[in-house]
């Protein structure tokens, strides 16, 4: 049930945020749908060697943004709502939108300029 979950020692992130991000990758790629059961704190804590306290910090996270919810003695489950895939393509779409715009801005590209380079990288891949 912990399948795919992979906590790398080297990356800079906490290891609370690379579950969160991972448990949302698994979601919006239809691997875990919705009113699927998640493993138990413990369960994941043993499984990926850290904390429970990680976990549980993981799990409130995503309770908090409305991905998981958590019944009391039954466990973790991905919420079921209609817009649940919207909503997290949504905010990957933005996440990305934002790092492309802060690496624009550190290498001095106007607005027009980015513009200019994702229209010659989309035509690009027509191409392709």
């Amino acid at each position: 049930m912990t399948e795919g979950l992979f906590l790398s020692q080297t990356d800079s992130r906490p290891m609370y945020l690379q579950m969160i991000d991972q448990i949302k990758l698994k979601i919006l790629a239809g691997d875990w749908p919705q009113g699927r059961a998640l493993p138990s704190i413990r369960e994941l804590a043993a499984a990926t060697h850290v904390s429970v306290i990680t976990v549980k910090r993981a799990y409130l996270e995503l309770e908090r943004e409305g991905l998981i919810v958590t019944q009391q003695g039954r466990g973790s489950f991905v919420a079921d709502t209609d817009s649940l895939q919207l909503d997290l393509r949504q905010a990957q779409l933005e996440k990305h939108i934002d790092t492309l715009l802060d690496t624009a801005q550190q290498f001095g590209l106007s607005e027009k300029e980015l513009l200019s380079e994702v229209q010659k990288a989309i035509a690009a891949r027509k191409k392709s």
